[in-house]
């Protein structure tokens, strides 16, 4: 079992190119070549398959390309851990991701009440999607992911522990100077004449289910590449948009959030791996659930 030329193979995968591959490991392109075919020899079955735009794993690629990471994950936390013994660090780091609307504030903040009371540990805050970050659960990057079931939803998978944090309500995020920016609770038909911009397709799901449950149709004319550039896009006055509740303590100041008439919600939820789990994980998901309304727990 060579883990370099496994390494090799899941950065193909990754990033869906030979070159990318080459370039990012330091290696030729040749010579990844080699290392895929000498892979595909050895299981005696193909593993990647190329097409337009670069090339992708077989459906066996793909088993093999989620045990693989799982053990590269493994491997490199048992060199950190050998460092951090070397050191005298201690206690792992503790990798945590969240959705950017949750990161943007929520989870710092409960992060910081964690080493008030439990004391320093080193930590780190990836942002990304529900599906990413669960991926990334189940691999063995992160010891905790704070996560949400809008659309397309939270899958379920025996390889993590689920809790329930809470429930966020959605609000319409306006410029300040807008003429409904005093203004709230607003109905959705209020707003049906506006620009909307969406950075997501969860959050443009949970804005037209709500807009047909009221009877009227919205205008998603804009697309965002994330969350900032949705909201710039709403400061300089081109959109309105919807945005996850949690949000408002940390929205830009040329930016203000105004609540809907019975708003659209999604669920919150702290996901673990069941195997090895951080010591500090059930302290956080704790402090993470307190930051919720107790009437929008379970």
């Amino acid at each position: 079992m060579d883990l370099t030329v496994w390494r090799t193979f899941v950065t193909v995968c990754r990033l869906g190119s030979l070159s990318a591959a080459a370039a990012e490991l330091h290696h030729t392109q040749s010579a990844v070549s080699r290392q895929i075919a000498g892979l595909e020899r050895q299981f005696g079955v193909p593993l990647v398959e190329r097409h337009a735009r670069g090339v992708r794993p077989t459906p066996v690629g793909e088993v093999f390309r989620r045990h693989a990471q799982a053990t590269l994950n493994e491997a490199d936390r048992a060199v950190r851990a050998v460092r951090d013994a070397r050191d005298g660090a201690g206690e792992r780091p503790l990798e945590i991701g969240a959705t950017p609307s949750l990161a943007a504030g929520l989870v710092p903040e409960a992060v910081r009440v964690l080493l008030q009371r439990t004391g320093p540990v080193r930590w780190s805050l990836l942002p990304g999607l529900t599906a990413e970050l669960q991926t990334r659960v189940i691999d063995g990057d992160l010891d905790l992911a704070a996560v949400t079931d809008a659309p397309p939803g939270l899958a379920a998978d025996p390889r993590i522990e689920r809790r329930f944090l809470g429930l966020d309500e959605m609000v319409v995020v306006l410029p300040v100077d807008h003429p409904l920016a005093a203004e709230g609770p607003l109905h959705i038909s209020e707003l049906a004449d506006q620009t909307w911009v969406e950075d997501n397709d969860g959050s443009a799901a949970l804005l037209r289910r709500h807009a047909d449950r009221a009877g009227v149709g919205v205008r998603i004319d804009l697309t965002a590449a994330d969350l900032p550039g949705k909201l710039a896009l709403v400061a300089t006055g081109h959109a309105v948009a919807l945005v996850p509740g949690v949000l408002e303590g940390a929205l830009r100041a040329d930016v203000t959030a105004v609540r809907l008439v019975d708003p659209p919600t999604r669920g919150v939820y702290g996901i673990t791996p069941r195997r090895d789990p951080h010591p500090r994980a059930a302290t956080l998901l704790d402090l993470l659930a307190a930051a919720f309304p107790a009437a929008g727990r379970a």
